[in-house]
């Protein structure tokens, strides 16, 4: 599908749908609402599915491998090369994000979508766009074409997995540089100073924040994205991993499935996608609340609460990752579990 497509096929959730989810919720033998936000994932993602029978059984992790080019401003520690080692590894299953997939059972499909450097590997979807993104600190980090390429790189991945029986869907990325990118994203789409919203990623020292914050000033002032314009943005100041995974978004609305957000970058990334089609924030589900500054305040801006909070800022996809079994958890209490009519005790009553 085109983006154009894309967005006019996207739907709210089914209301009616989530609420019989959370009748039968409230139907099950034990205290009313006990899991709380596992509850409310379980009915959210009956409306977004169409169907009370949950079924989470087929899940992947897609994960966005992409370079940016204000690397050349000395924002990161390592180099670009290590998008291109992390992207194979990935490919061999032997990065941390497999990892813990394994235990989640979950399918990981590393995206070459915008590597630097050639990579090999049998399970790399190769679709690159374009051999990295351009420094944003001295002009636009893509062209139009380009962003939405890779926009819709993201809408055909979701469409190839829908029809290949996957029903959830967790985001990553890989790519040195991308924080930088996201804290452009951010402080743009949320009106904050980057001061605010740009932490050290993978470990800068204090010197290496100071030049990542200047990088981030530098890039909105030269390209003076609009933040009314979320492509606009994405355009000037994000990357090809960030423009896949919110084409992940929306693709994964116009599937009508849900979607994993994983950290910081993924939430950036989400962000983007729902300041195109609000109604996609319907289908998204956020796993935890990362390290990094801006985190939180994107979700709040998204109107998402994560499970989990694990101080974590790895990416991959891990956080996404290691909200999975959380999910199988409440699917469980919530598939097979006794009703309180079929056990013979008395429902608990609303106390509001």
């Amino acid at each position: 599908m085109t983006l154009e497509e894309t967005l006019r096929r996207i739907v709210p959730a089914d209301r009616s749908i989530e609420e019989e989810a959370w009748r039968r919720w409230d139907s099950i033998a034990k205290p009313l609402r006990g899991l709380g936000l596992l509850e409310e994932a379980v009915a959210r993602i009956a409306g977004m599915t169409r169907t009370v029978e949950v079924d989470l059984s087929r899940r992947a992790v897609a994960v966005f491998c992409a370079d940016n080019g204000v690397v050349e401003e000395g924002v990161t520690q390592t180099g670009q090369e290590v998008t291109a080692v992390v992207t194979e590894n990935l490919s061999k299953g032997d990065t941390s994000v497999c990892k813990m997939a394994r235990v989640a059972h979950a399918d990981v499909f590393p995206v070459d979508i915008g590597v630097k450097c050639a990579v090999t590997g049998e399970n790399i979807l190769p679709r690159k766009v374009a051999h990295g993104t351009r420094n944003m600190t001295k002009g636009p980090a893509m062209t139009r074409e380009e962003t939405v390429k890779a926009l819709e790189v993201g809408i055909d991945l979701m469409q190839d997995l829908k029809q290949q029986g996957y029903r959830i869907v967790a985001t990553g990325e890989m790519g040195i540089g991308n924080t930088t990118t996201s804290s452009a994203v951010a402080s743009v789409l949320l009106g904050l100073p980057p001061e605010e919203v740009t932490g050290r990623g993978a470990g800068l020292s204090s010197e290496g924040l100071a030049r990542k914050r200047l990088a981030v000033r530098r890039a909105i002032a030269c390209n003076a994205p609009d933040p009314s314009d979320a492509f606009d943005v994405l355009q000037k100041v994000g990357g090809l991993d960030l423009a896949g995974m919110a084409g992940a978004f929306l693709g994964g609305a116009a599937m009508q499935m849900p979607v994993v957000i994983d950290g910081f970058i993924s939430a950036a990334a989400a962000l983007l996608a729902a300041r195109m089609c609000p109604a996609v924030v319907d289908y998204m589900l956020a796993s935890h609340v990362s390290g990094e500054p801006a985190a939180r305040l994107l979700l709040q801006e998204l109107g998402l609460t994560p499970f989990l909070t694990a101080n974590m800022t790895l990416g991959e996809g891990t956080g996404a990752v290691a909200a999975l079994p959380l999910l199988d958890m409440a699917c469980a209490v919530y598939g097979t579990m006794r009703t309180f009519e079929q056990i013979s005790i008395e429902p608990y009553q609303p106390l509001h």
